[in-house]
């Protein structure tokens, strides 16, 4: 016992939240070590490919590289798109975590979250950009199972509880009891939809050209999911590229003409939600009229959202405590905690 105790504490068990939009790195007996944007800057010199940045300093880089350098989010949709910058974006966090000091002697057991509705090859392809990385053994965890965890729903007990993660690329909502998914769909529409559709409403209404960065400083300054009271709401300002005149340009923009543009993605979640709903069995369906609804992942920040669900099912809808990090925390509580073992797939 004090053997496999000393091996615990050795090989740094790790848990990882690989979201579109960020990756969180939990670590056994110390929590949340690391959150940073899954962004990864190449470098291309005499046709030669090497990484420039990842995270924090590459998010600074997107839309403003150079040609030999490029931005790159190795994830899309929840999930890899591009596995070896994937590859390279986790080896870096894990040396991060390890204090940037190189420890062979540390192997570590990883568990990783994956979308409910990801294929087998995807799950594959995350698997083997874990193991490549330095894991000796990968673990996934689903993503709503996962975000369940953290939020203290009672997963383990035969009752049902409905969960819906609005992540970067994804929506998962699901209905959970006895440690197991009774009912799961995936939309893939999240806050990257949410971003494009900003960046698509102020292309066409005001023929300015806007970048990621700036939808997305906009989605969380001012965003809203429905028509504020007063027609009008907050007004910002923002700065783009005229398409006219072809210089730059800045313009305000209001909290209506932003839940205008939001309406799309936001009526996606809430379609989700609603088939989740219809093909959720009786007795589950009973249990969630008195759980409610539980919203997480940083798309549960968007002002309204719970409302907008509300008014659609009229079940009781409530945001996590921490919804940026309940998928992480759930992902690390599954780790280090035996009564959710059970939740962990290899495959």
């Amino acid at each position: 016992m004090l053997f496999q105790r000393l091996f615990k504490f050795m090989s740094h068990d790790m848990a990882i939240d690989l979201g579109t939009a960020n990756t969180v790195v939990y670590l056994r007996g110390r929590g949340i070590v690391l959150n940073e944007p899954s962004v990864v800057a190449i470098e291309t010199i005499n046709g030669v490919k090497r990484v420039k940045a990842v995270g924090d300093d590459a998010k600074l880089m997107m839309g403003k590289t150079p040609h030999q350098i490029e931005a790159i989010r190795p994830l899309r949709d929840g999930v890899i798109a591009d596995i070896d910058v994937a590859e390279q974006m986790i080896k870096h966090f894990i040396h991060k975590v390890h204090g940037g000091k190189a420890r062979p002697w540390r192997f570590p057991e990883i568990v990783i979250c994956v979308p409910s509705g990801s294929t087998s090859v995807e799950r594959r392809a995350i698997r083997d950009a874990a193991s490549n990385a330095g894991a000796s053994q990968v673990w996934l965890i689903e993503e709503p199972m996962a975000a369940a965890i953290g939020a203290g729903m009672p997963v383990t007990e035969p009752v049902g509880s409905m969960v819906v993660d609005i992540g970067g690329g994804t929506t998962e909502v699901a209905v959970l009891s006895l440690r197991g998914l009774a009912y799961t769909t995936s939309v893939r529409v999240g806050g990257d939809k949410m971003d494009e559709a900003i960046s698509s409403y102020v292309r066409r209404n005001h023929n300015l050209l806007i970048g990621e960065a700036t939808a997305e400083r906009i989605k969380q300054e001012v965003g809203v999911a429905k028509m504020p009271a007063d027609g009008k709401g907050q007004t910002i300002q923002i700065k783009g590229r005229d398409l006219v005149n072809g210089v730059p340009k800045e313009i305000a923009i209001t909290q209506a003409q932003i839940a205008e543009a939001l309406t799309e993605p936001v009526s996606a979640i809430v379609e989700g939600v609603r088939i989740a709903l219809e093909n959720t069995q009786p007795e589950l369906a009973a249990d969630i009229v008195d759980q409610g609804i539980v919203l997480t992942g940083g798309g549960a920040l968007l002002q309204g959202i719970d409302e907008v669900l509300r008014e659609a099912t009229g079940l009781p809808v409530s945001i996590a405590d921490d919804p940026l990090t309940c998928v992480a925390l759930g992902t690390g509580r599954a780790l280090e905690d035996t009564v959710f073992r059970g939740v962990l797939q290899t495959a």
